[in-house]
């Protein structure tokens, strides 16, 4: 029993040793792969694509990216911007601000493609990377008024825009590249980066850098969804929005009921009100854009322009120019939007009520003795052509009508017309209209009783 005991010991000491081997194998490996998969994403440099107004939808998409790329130890992120200022609220700003002045990993700030602009609080970011640079014909400037101590070194009172070169010799960007890939190899050569680019031979015999195979540069940009919120904050889609929504529930008012235009409107609406909330506007220049539709509204009842349209108009051009506070739509928006709002309300809206009340939907007898034009021979069936609409109708058989004769409506048949010939008809439509409104006595009967010129 004491050998048996001795031995089963024995193999339970070689099982734990054998297991703590095994363990500190796999602790190793794991280890060994957690270190490559760290080392493939610090060769990893994300690119963000910033573009538009900074609005809340673009500073969170911002600070998220820069979060996950620090998660995964990037190499680098890099922001290329394209922004006229910033319409949140200063603290969630300067906030972004403290994010990129704090990041655990290089973040560099590019202006471009050529033609870009960074302003206001866009211009406070990149002063906050850690190296900028800037696209030639590129401008940055007009800090305003941000409270970021970092910005003091370079003349943050400035209310003019430098452009390219002149950006660079100012101090507020440190270098000038063409392109995003000089803009990388820049930041390799100041030792922002560590090495990134190789050196090429290319088929003419001239060596040039580019970026290595093993760095993986990655682009981003806003979601659909996000890009639409983004994109209905900007000052010009956000006022064309608006008066597309009056302009449609205006219109749905004097149709009738809720169709494609009021669907339209509330849509259109709904869109304008969550970038009007975003930017800073004048509440007043709001109310006047409202009471100008209802002014119009006013006069399209009456049939006749008169002083409620020349009220409309005023306060429509007023409330235009005075809605946004700062960043401002263009002058071409602006005369587009509200050129094309007074042609809606003076020339579109009264030819299209013109259209809908032009002929009855509640009642047709009134076509009754009106004259129509026979499109085909009523023999006796056919159509005629009443008010510039064809309908179908019938003729007694004794009386057919040809082509190209009038013909006078005297009855109706749910959409079928009856029509008779101008001249010579079974009953006459004067005699109907006279008896017509006594539908009790023996006259109104006889009003239906056929003439001796009626067949049967």
């Amino acid at each position: 029993m004491d050998e048996a005991l001795i031995n089963l010991k024995r193999v339970f000491r070689t099982s734990v040793a054998l297991l703590t081997t095994l363990l500190v194998f796999v602790t190793i490996g794991a280890s060994s792969a957690a270190a490559h998969t760290g080392h493939q994403h610090s060769r990893v440099i994300k690119v963000i694509e910033v573009s538009g107004l900074l609005d809340p939808v673009e500073i969170d998409y911002i600070d998220a990216q820069l979060q996950d790329a620090q998660r995964n130890w990037a190499l680098a992120i890099v922001f290329q911007i394209n922004s006229p200022g910033a319409a949140a609220d200063e603290d969630k700003i300067l906030e972004l601000l403290e994010n990129i002045d704090g990041a655990l990993i290089p973040v560099g700030m590019w202006i471009g493609q050529s033609g870009a602009t960074a302003k206001g609080a866009a211009a406070h970011l990149v002063a906050a990377a850690d190296y900028s640079g800037i696209a030639p014909g590129s401008r940055i400037g007009q800090f305003g008024d941000l409270a970021n101590s970092r910005i003091t070194e370079i003349e943050t009172k400035r209310n003019w825009l430098e452009r390219g070169q002149d950006a660079v010799d100012a101090g507020l960007v440190d270098v000038m590249a063409p392109t995003l890939g000089d803009f990388l190899l820049a930041m390799e050569d100041v030792g922002v980066v560590e090495e990134i680019s190789v050196e090429v031979k290319q088929a003419d015999g001239l060596v040039r850098r580019a970026i290595a195979d093993d760095v993986s540069v990655t682009f981003s940009k806003l979601s659909l969804l996000d890009q639409l919120f983004h994109t209905v904050a900007s000052p010009a889609v956000a006022y064309l929005l608006l008066l597309v929504g009056l302009s449609m529930l205006l219109l749905d008012f004097f149709t009738g009921g809720i169709g494609v235009a009021g669907g339209v409107g509330a849509g259109s609406l709904l869109l304008a009100c969550y970038g009007l909330g975003v930017l800073e506007i004048r509440p007043w220049a709001l109310i006047a854009l409202v009471v100008s539709m209802t002014a119009f509204g006013v006069d399209l009842q009456t049939g006749v322009p008169r002083f409620w349209t020349i009220v409309g108009s005023v306060l429509l051009v007023l409330g235009s120019l005075r809605l946004f506070v700062s960043h401002s739509a263009s002058w071409l928006t602006l005369a587009g939007g509200i050129g094309l709002t007074l042609a809606f309300v003076l020339s579109g809206m009264p030819a299209l009520i013109r259209t809908r009340y032009g002929t009855s939907t509640l009642g047709r007898d009134w076509m009754i003795g009106e004259m129509a034009v026979a499109a085909t021979d009523l023999t006796p069936g056919g159509t005629v052509l009443f008010q510039n609409a064809q309908w179908r109708a019938k003729a007694n058989r004794l009386t057919p009508i040809k082509e190209g004769e009038a013909a006078r409506i005297v009855g109706l048949e749910g959409l079928v017309l009856e029509v008779e010939p101008e001249e010579g008809g079974a009953v006459d439509y004067r005699e109907m209209r006279q008896r017509r409104p006594d539908v009790s006595g023996s006259e109104a009967s006889d009003a239906f009783e056929p003439s001796p010129g009626k067949g049967s």
